[in-house]
């Protein structure tokens, strides 16, 4: 009886041994298997509000689909292109197609237009005039130095009666388009981010919303023409061609057009920004 006794007692410590060694053996492979929960880290760049807001609005949000968003914040118009095209940032939020575009032509690049945002209601306004039509003979008209942006502006002009440009050049327009000018208005070209610092020293400054808010000027209340709502220039996520369809960019995508930044907008840019989603 003793002997069965003792050979019960044996098994039963080899089982508990075996299961330890089990359950450590487990342990061990657990952590050296990655697990499928891991975050992705997803590097945005942009520039300034309200594309940087957007972006911070929607971080937490992306945590629950497990995306860590890195805003990368940049301090010029040309570099948030340059590190997307260099793989350095996996998307960027600042721009329109028009001028996305142009960097592709100028680059060789393969920059991809994921979701239009926004609309920036684009403006012309003045420090010293309260009416277009107050503008005198040969005044002086800050527009921004890139393709894009000069023709965009030079339509704007042409739209509300300052200019004529040559038939069909529309947004590709540049200075030696312009065919008629009867008050012989003077174009000066800046760099985007200094236009809103020429107000004091022009008559007018074509500029989009972002740039005008900090000096407390919207195109509503301030802007002496405004280019109106048939815009080519939505602002734009871009992605590259070789990203654009992936998981993280997509989820971004759908994160930016929620009922958050569209409640955003409404509350806090109403007056210069329209969502461009539904």
């Amino acid at each position: 009886m003793n002997r069965k006794i003792m050979m019960m007692l044996v098994v039963v410590l080899m089982l508990v041994a075996a299961g330890c060694g089990n359950n450590e053996k487990q342990a061990e492979e657990s952590k050296n298997t990655p697990t499928t929960s891991e975050e992705t880290t997803l590097k945005v760049a942009s520039l300034i509000p309200p594309m940087t807001e957007v972006l911070e609005l929607v971080k937490p949000l992306l945590k629950e689909d497990g995306i860590n968003l890195e805003i990368v914040v940049l301090s010029d118009n040309v570099q948030p292109n340059n590190a997307l095209a260099n793989k350095e940032v996996d998307a960027n939020f600042f721009q329109h197609v028009p001028y996305m575009n142009q960097y592709n032509e100028a680059n060789k690049s393969e920059l991809v237009g994921v979701q239009p945002i926004y609309n920036a209601v684009y403006g012309a306004y003045s420090k010293t005039y309260k009416n277009i039509e107050d503008l005198p003979e040969g005044a002086t008209i800050a527009i921004a130095n890139d393709p894009s942006n000069i023709g965009r502006s030079l339509v704007m002009f042409e739209k509300n009666g300052l200019i004529k440009l040559k038939e069909g050049v529309g947004i590709n327009a540049t200075q030696a388009d312009i065919t008629e000018n009867v008050k012989k208005f003077k174009f000066k070209e800046v760099d985007l981010l200094m236009l809103a610092r020429t107000l004091d020293d022009v008559d007018l400054v074509a500029m989009t919303p972002a740039y005008a808010k900090p000096l407390n000027l919207t195109p509503k209340k301030d802007a002496l023409i405004t280019e109106g709502d048939d815009s080519d220039f939505v602002i734009t996520l871009v992605a590259r061609k070789d990203n654009v369809d992936s998981e993280p960019i997509q989820k971004l995508a759908k994160r930016m057009t929620s009922p958050e930044v569209k409640k955003f907008f409404e509350d806090n840019y109403g007056e210069i920004a329209v969502p461009a989603f539904k």
